[in-house]
């Protein structure tokens, strides 16, 4: 990829960005082994995790501790240079080689180590050797973006099939041999999920929520919804009476939500032709889609037209509407609506090389009886949006899309 440029290892250091972290104290123990020639597992790396089960990879949230222990089985006495354990992360893109944007490492022994008895031993007699270890992984680190170093929050570990980027972390540690011995090593992936959340809505969406209720609409609570200036729709019905529409869609703000919630939409037509209204405000002539945008390369973080950067858009979701209850008059159509976010999205990412967007398209109107003219080929409409990976503080937002409703 051409300006593309190797990301700097981190280099910890003191930070205040870098405080209140925990160690895991649920979830699980992963461990794995390296065995000799005769199966004897004298190699163990073991790593807390915040997965349900031992045989999962190991799960770390933003905050926590990088924490476990390293075992050493020694059926007969041998000479070591050192034993150490080192945290790496790392983009890795198609055909190239892995750029790491982390590193850290710790000695956990050397002949120089002093054992529990105060005495050093320049190798280590037959037994069972174990030593704990614990990281604090920073929540930001340095690293080179077109040319510039700038400082980024830890992005999300991440791998899907048939992608053109991927994001690694692990835990590998080290023996290495003297003399003419051979050096071995042991690792552990693991994934790596950033605490990210949405700010608090407005005191009658957070209210509404704890009421278990749907929230209110922008006409009674406009400072808990952003309201998109409205789109004129021009078409003819029937291929004989031209009608122009105007629609206004609204989300609760901010505009960012959690993985497993459910986005509030509100949709507004107005007019003056009421025939138009009913077919455009049908619930099932509205396709409302929530897209994800991968982009990877040199200038990802800026998306500046003319460079080469590798783009992948999907389709994640799609809204799904009702009539809004006592909201219709003559003149205009109200329809309620909602997204439902999987609880396996990946969150909003934006770093170097590897940048996560979300928006919303409004695209033309399909309904029987009606045709845009002139025709439309693109949305309507886009719209920016924010996907965290944890709810906002106190607040679920749930699903209450009606029956017969809900999304497929």
């Amino acid at each position: 990829m051409e300006d593309d440029q190797e990301l700097p290892a981190y280099t910890p250091r003191a930070s205040s960005s870098q405080a209140s972290h925990s160690t895991v104290s649920r979830g699980s123990e992963y461990t794995i082994s390296r065995e000799d020639h005769k199966g004897h597992k004298w190699l163990s790396l073991l790593v807390k995790s915040r997965a349900p089960k031992s045989d999962l990879l190991p799960v770390l949230y933003g905050g926590d501790l990088v924490s476990g222990s390293v075992a050493l089985d020694i059926v007969n006495s041998e000479s070591f240079k050192s034993i150490t354990v080192k945290v790496t992360a790392g983009i890795t893109l198609v055909s190239r080689d892995e750029q790491q944007f982390l590193v850290i490492e710790k000695e956990l022994w050397s002949p120089a180590t002093a054992l529990p008895a105060g005495s050093t031993v320049s190798k280590l007699e037959k037994g069972h050797y174990e030593w704990p270890f614990e990281f604090t992984l920073p929540k930001e680190v340095e690293v080179l973006d077109q040319k510039e170093k700038k400082m980024y929050p830890l992005p999300p570990s991440f791998m899907e099939r048939a992608s053109f980027a991927c994001i690694n972390y692990k835990i590998t540690v080290f023996v290495r041999r003297s003399a003419l011995g051979v050096n071995q090593s042991l690792f552990a992936c693991f994934s790596y999920v950033p605490m990210t959340k949405p700010g608090l809505p407005s005191p009658a969406v957070q209210m509404a929520y704890a009421e278990n209720i749907p929230p209110v609409g922008p006409e009674v609570d406009p400072e808990g919804w952003h309201i998109i200036p409205p789109t004129t729709v021009t078409g003819t019905l029937f291929d004989t009476k031209p009608v122009n529409i105007d629609f206004t869609l609204a989300l609760i703000k901010p505009l960012s939500y959690a993985c497993g919630s459910a986005m509030p939409l509100r949709l507004t037509f107005t007019g003056t032709d009421e025939q138009a209204l009913d077919l455009l405000s049908s619930p099932y002539a509205t396709s409302i889609l929530l897209k994800r945008s991968l982009d990877a390369g040199s200038h990802a973080t800026t998306r500046d037209p003319g460079h080469h950067v590798q783009t992948f858009v999907e389709t994640v979701a799609r809204a799904v509407f009702w009539p809004a209850k006592h909201a219709s008059t003559i003149g205009m159509r109200v329809l309620e609506g909602e997204i439902k976010l999987g609880k396996t999205f990946l969150q909003s990412v934006v770093f170097p090389h590897f940048t996560v967007r979300y928006y919303l398209e409004v695209h033309p109107f399909e309904v029987v009886g009606f045709t845009h003219a002139p025709s439309v080929a693109g949305p309507l409409l886009t719209q920016p949006v924010d996907i965290t990976s944890f709810h906002a503080t106190g607040i679920v937002m749930r699903s209450f899309a009606l029956p017969g409703y809900t999304q497929e």
